[in-house]
């Protein structure tokens, strides 16, 4: 089996290695800014007057249930 390589295979294996290297990072910065744009934080609703008499906020979240 004769393997040779020429020159002109190093380059070529040279210039898809490099362009498969920016290839993913085009990708990376591309999932970074939509993990970036997912992350904006989700705003809490207004308290209603139901909730503003409540003492407790938390009533009513604890339940025990015996069997």
């Amino acid at each position: 089996m004769n393997v040779s390589v020429s020159s002109a295979d190093y380059g070529q294996m040279a210039l898809t290695a490099s362009l498969a290297k920016k290839q993913q990072e085009a990708q990376g910065q591309a999932a970074l800014q939509l993990i970036e744009s997912a992350a904006v934080a989700v705003p809490q609703p207004a308290p209603t007057e139901s909730t503003m008499d409540s003492s407790d906020e938390r009533v009513g979240s604890n339940i025990n249930i015996m069997v």
